[in-house]
């Protein structure tokens, strides 16, 4: 699995205001979201309202992949006119792994159905003694 994460920064020339700018980021994270399957958010600069850092993810079975789509976004996002692009880092994860359970899917169940140490309610039960009670 491939993980594309990519982190934009934008300048608002003559924004004056927070909610000015919310409203400027707001548009470009829900036009960037309709148009492409991504993972779109503002991640920085949250209470300067003259800067926006607008973050982006996507997965991929192909790093190639990964970087076009990515590269795609960016210049979607830079042609956005509310906002001026003022930089962009990128980063292209590759994530192995193999089909041992995750660590929160805890350990394979084992199947009981022919084991003699698992009964139901209305099955008999030995005692200590080996008596049926």
């Amino acid at each position: 699995m491939v993980v594309g994460v990519c982190r934009i920064a934008f300048s608002l020339p003559g924004n004056d205001s927070l909610k000015g700018k919310r409203s400027v980021v707001k548009r470009i994270v829900e036009r960037t979201k309709s148009r492409f399957n991504s993972a779109v958010a503002e991640v920085g600069e949250l209470d300067t309202h003259r800067r926006a850092v607008i973050g982006v993810a996507v997965v991929s079975n192909d790093a190639r992949h990964a970087n076009s789509m990515l590269d795609k976004i960016t210049s979607f996002m830079a042609g956005q006119t509310e906002a001026v692009m003022t930089g962009r880092t990128m980063e292209i994860l590759h994530v192995e792994g193999d089909d041992s359970p995750l660590p929160w899917q805890g350990e394979p169940v084992a199947d009981h159905a022919n084991d003699d140490s698992v009964h139901d309610d209305d099955s008999v039960h030995d005692d200590e003694d080996g008596q049926e009670r």
